[in-house]
């Protein structure tokens, strides 16, 4: 058999990239701070396009770009969504909202996370992670996916995850351009509160 024909054989018999529960728990721990650029697919078809930022434990920050009139951030306790347009703040606490898997360094994977076969995996040559709280279907559920990466904390690179709501809608989120453990300020994870500038004067807080 010619060299070729053998190696072509030998990457056919390779066998499918998995990586273990053990594998992302150790890759989440390492990973202190990664920023990437996103693109987010919501169920109706919609795209949209920013930065996140990650810093562990429980912070996130969605950002949208200029102009943009809505924003997503955690503070480390809390997932808010604010809508500059009208003026509305909706929040959730961090631990009941998937992302909770992804920014909580305490989080039991074992309790409410598997590793799906390498086939079931929605995108070639990624793990996926599925985590659902069987005690709280309301929250969804979310497929993380993982890429092996010798740069990435761990080995592994976080490459996106799609949430599937209480309501079976969709979200596709895909990262690009990681970078990770860099020094990021406390002030990524704060915001401007539409709420307050709407209050009449003299009526407080």
């Amino acid at each position: 058999m010619k060299p070729i024909v053998v190696a072509f054989a030998l990457v056919l018999a390779a066998p499918a990239f998995s990586a273990t529960l053990q594998d992302v728990q150790r890759s989440l721990a390492a990973t202190t701070s990664m920023t990437a650029d996103f693109t987010q697919t919501s169920a109706s078809g919609a795209t949209s396009r920013g930065q996140m930022t990650i810093k562990r434990p429980g912070k996130i920050r969605f950002d949208y770009g200029k102009g943009a009139t809505f924003l997503v951030v955690a503070d480390g306790r809390t997932l808010s969504f604010i809508d500059y347009q009208v003026g509305q703040v909706s929040q959730w606490p961090i631990r009941s909202t998937p992302l909770g898997v992804l920014l909580d360094p305490n989080s039991d994977l074992a309790r409410v996370a598997r590793m799906l076969p390498p086939e079931q995996s929605p995108v070639p040559g990624t793990s996926a992670l599925l985590a659902t709280d069987p005690k709280r279907p309301e929250i969804g559920k979310i497929l993380v996916l993982f890429q092996p990466d010798a740069a990435a904390p761990g080995g592994l690179r976080l490459a996106g995850w799609r949430v599937t709501d209480a309501q079976n809608n969709l979200t596709v989120v895909t990262l690009s351009n990681p970078q990770w453990n860099a020094a990021v300020s406390e002030t990524a994870f704060r915001f401007s509160d539409p709420r307050q500038r709407a209050r009449p004067p003299g009526k407080g807080v």
